[in-house]
């Protein structure tokens, strides 16, 4: 019998205040707010007629009120998908949602939470950079209803940061988790890169150990990838050789994991139950209402054929989003219900628990037989097994590639 799985929300802010050489992420160079006069709605829109991606600072500050509002107006043209669904998480991520105020990021969460219930545990994450502005909002930020932060720190070496044109220090990166932390917030994720330029095994291995000591119990920790359509890619710089990408993977992992970290998803580590729930719903084939500017989502609907579901992105320059009334989708897609199975083993075997047997069954409309056939080339090479869950064998979790490869349907 299919039912719908749990719901949450992903909240786009496009803006930052410097577009780092290595994100391919739907990120905008932030307008400077060199006027004390506030701009009006027509010069705000106006002003972001403009992709300002690489354009200078312009001196007009960001448009808070007309995109909060723009943003509830997206998230009410989508309410028919909630089907009497509270929310499990939100996720606000950017850009750089942290340099947006706390009173517009309550507004945002309180429009939310009077068009959609929250789930009494309900898990909200916003991602934050350790610059000094934005740190010192974090108790505003935790009042107004966000419990968990991700902060971008990237290294805690000057060195490395510089080279990643990161506008922060590694003074900056250790106050700002001692800021959430005197803020209230229990749950922080510390994001951190390896296999930067110029850097060790040894400074790899620093950079976690810093986290550690800082205490925090998330930690998400991934390799640095040349994106097209960024200034790395145009401009490469020198990494590091395979070998040692390798060992400083393998040097890591082997730190966190004496310090009682989990490593549950592919470049997540936790400690206790602090695994991010909103990262969790993705990979296991739940839905995520999306609104802002780029924004990606994907919905289930429940229909006497059986499931329909949906992915779907919005525009991507905020000129666009803002000047939107209605629809502000960019592209809507209805997923074949002869792929549905496929796309959820392509999420859920990136964690290293999977997913339920059953909740696999029920979010696609999949029978046991259908599960088999797909499943029995990867389980008779040892790379998958199911029980009263779908997950990668460790075999398969070292070769996840051939893993995924072997379920394609012209494989086996």
């Amino acid at each position: 019998m299919s039912r719908l799985p749990p719901l949450a929300l992903y909240i786009h802010i496009p803006w930052c205040e410097r577009k780092c050489p290595y994100c391919d992420f739907n990120s905008h160079v932030e307008p400077s707010a060199h006027t004390s006069q506030e701009p009006t709605d027509t010069q705000a829109i106006a002003l972001l007629a403009v992709d300002t991606t690489q354009a200078p600072k312009a001196t007009i500050a960001l448009p808070e009120h007309d995109y909060v509002q723009c943003l509830l107006r997206d998230l009410q043209s989508q309410m028919d998908a909630v089907q009497s669904r509270s929310l499990s998480s939100i996720f606000i991520g950017g850009g750089t949602p942290s340099l947006f105020s706390a009173d517009a990021i309550a507004s945002i969460l309180s429009g939310v939470e009077a068009l959609i219930p929250f789930s009494d545990d309900i898990e909200v994450t916003m991602e934050a950079n350790p610059g000094s502005a934005e740190a010192q909002k974090f108790a505003a930020l935790f009042q107004a209803g966000v419990n968990r932060l991700s902060i971008g720190v990237q290294s805690f070496d000057d060195g490395c940061l510089q080279r990643l044109g990161r506008i922060h220090n590694r003074d900056n990166a250790m106050q700002a988790v001692k800021l959430a932390q005197a803020a209230g917030f229990k749950r922080i994720n510390v994001d951190l890169m390896h296999g930067l330029p110029e850097q060790s095994q040894a400074m790899a291995v620093a950079d976690i150990q810093q986290a550690l000591d800082l205490g925090v119990e998330h930690i998400s920790w991934y390799q640095l990838t040349i994106e097209q359509n960024t200034e790395f890619y145009r401009y490469p710089p020198q990494l590091p050789e395979d070998d040692a990408l390798a060992d400083i993977q393998q040097a890591g992992a082997e730190l966190l994991a004496a310090n009682g970290f989990s490593q549950y998803e592919i470049s997540a580590f936790s400690k206790g139950n602090a695994q991010a729930r909103h990262n969790i719903n993705y990979w296991q084939f739940g839905d995520y209402l999306a609104i802002g500017a780029g924004a990606h989502g994907k919905v289930t609907l429940l229909s006497a054929e059986g499931l329909v579901v949906s992915r779907f992105n919005k525009t991507r320059l905020p000129r666009d989003y803002m000047l939107r009334t209605d629809d502000f989708n960019a592209q809507y897609e209805q997923l074949a219900s002869e792929d549905l199975l496929f796309e959820s083993l392509m999420n859920c075997l990136r964690l290293n628990e999977g997913m339920q047997l059953q909740d696999c069954l029920d979010y696609t409309g999949a029978t046991m037989a259908d599960l088999q056939r797909m499943c029995q080339p990867a389980i008779d090479k040892k790379l998958l097994q199911i029980d009263d869950r779908i997950k990668a064998t460790p075999l398969g979790r070292q070769y996840l590639n051939t893993l995924l490869e072997s379920l394609l349907p012209s494989a086996g």
